[in-house]
């Protein structure tokens, strides 16, 4: 898969660079890839005009205020450890001209849009979240009408718009990458097995059209059901790919957790030969489970660049006494993405031109970039499994004029 910058000279294409102080002394970018019509953008603090009154809880004292939409009534802990992140991305940022609106959707329709049309009427020009796909859906409705743009941390593509931003880890990036990628180490003959519901079926599209892209073929997909701890279905699939087995070199397993091991400790007592096919997974492998599992030793899987989550991490563990979920750098980046346009952009801040620039940025998970309907694309890594651990094979790209 190739990204470039179509009919334009990327030789002096100006960018602008914002540090993210974290723990440890180092430092990661979030790179604002403007192009040369910003260069002469003021980068001074907006100053402040007359606004509404702020109801409800904030973060930061800035002069543009932001949305924080999240789910934070009830059970959901992760609309507590969103907000925690974003208040540790001011906090690396202390000179960032932002004042985050935080509002509660408790996870529904029309508390979302509720959240956003209250954030709105207090002054927000972009709003950050929602994470539930409902929440986003009842947001998105109500921020198209006054055209307020929207980042949200949905993995679910069917809300996203234009207008409507997913800064979430989508599994059409991490099918492009590591389908590429074993088209790029001369793997042509592919199995799947996918789960069945909403993420099978958009995983299974984008499977079908990176193997044609590389010119490959498809020998079989098998698609299992699991219900709770119940797994007669996934084995009862991968059993049926036995005939499947000896005309492949590559089989997707995109379910995390346990499924991937099961799958292999399920072919090799049926004494299947696994010799010469390699082991392909997704963002969804991430996990101490696939990563220090011996059985998955060699296989690879697509995810984004881990060390600046590790950093990200350790700051968070030390503020707060836990570790964060790996998404909770998700809200980080939002918020250094809002700070660093506000800095950069100055008036234009927000637009949809400025949003979606193809250069895109670099923030704690790599490079991404926003697509016009509201998707990303993401610059991710190839992993390989060690069994102990995870190396690196392809190194996540810094840029989208590298072809990947």
């Amino acid at each position: 898969m190739t990204y470039g910058m179509r009919g334009k000279t990327v030789q002096h294409s100006k960018r602008t660079f914002i540090k993210l102080a974290l723990a440890g002394g180092s430092s990661l970018m979030l790179a604002g890839c403007l192009g040369s019509s910003l260069g002469s953008l003021p980068g001074d603090q907006v100053q402040p005009s007359a606004q509404p009154q702020v109801t409800g809880e904030t973060i930061g004292t800035g002069s543009v205020r932001v949305g924080l939409l999240l789910p934070l009534s009830g059970n959901n802990s992760i609309g507590t450890v969103f907000k925690n992140s974003a208040a540790l991305a001011l906090q690396n940022f202390p000179n960032a001209d932002v004042q985050l609106l935080v509002k509660d959707t408790q996870g529904t329709s029309e508390g979302g849009r509720a959240a956003a049309q209250s954030a709105i009427s207090e002054g927000a020009e972009l709003l950050l979240g929602p994470v539930f796909s409902p929440a986003v859906a009842g947001a998105g409705a109500a921020a198209r009408r006054t055209g307020v743009p929207v980042v949200a941390f949905s993995t679910d593509t069917s809300v996203a718009a234009r207008g409507v931003y997913l800064l979430s880890f989508l599994p059409e990036s991490d099918v492009k990458r590591i389908i590429g990628y074993a088209n790029s180490q001369q793997k042509r003959s592919y199995a799947a097995l996918i789960p069945d519901g909403s993420y099978g079926a958009v995983v299974e599209a984008a499977f079908r059209q990176e193997v044609g892209r590389g010119g490959g073929r498809i020998a079989s997909i098998q698609r299992y059901s699991m219900s709770g701890s119940d797994t007669s279905d996934l084995v009862a699939k991968t059993n049926a790919l036995q005939s499947s087995l000896g005309s492949i070199d590559a089989l997707f397993v995109p379910a995390g957790g346990g499924v991937p091991g099961l799958v292999v400790q399920t072919l090799v007592s049926q004494n299947a030969n696994l010799g010469t096919v390699k082991l392909l997974g997704s963002g969804q492998w991430d996990t101490n489970q696939v990563r220090n599992n011996p059985v998955l030793a060699g296989s690879w899987y697509a995810g984004p660049e881990d060390e600046g989550f590790k950093a990200f991490a350790q700051r968070y563990r030390s503020t707060y006494g836990s570790a964060p979920p790996r998404n909770a750098s998700l809200v980080y980046d939002g918020v250094t993405l809002a700070a660093g346009l506000i800095r950069s952009a100055g008036p234009q801040r927000f637009q949809q031109s400025i949003l979606t620039n193809r250069d895109g940025f670099i923030g704690i998970d790599g490079l991404f970039r926003f697509k016009n309907n509201g998707l990303n694309e993401r610059g991710l890594a190839v992993y390989q499994v060690t069994g102990s651990g995870t190396q690196v094979i392809s190194p996540a790209p810094r840029d989208f004029r590298s072809g990947f």
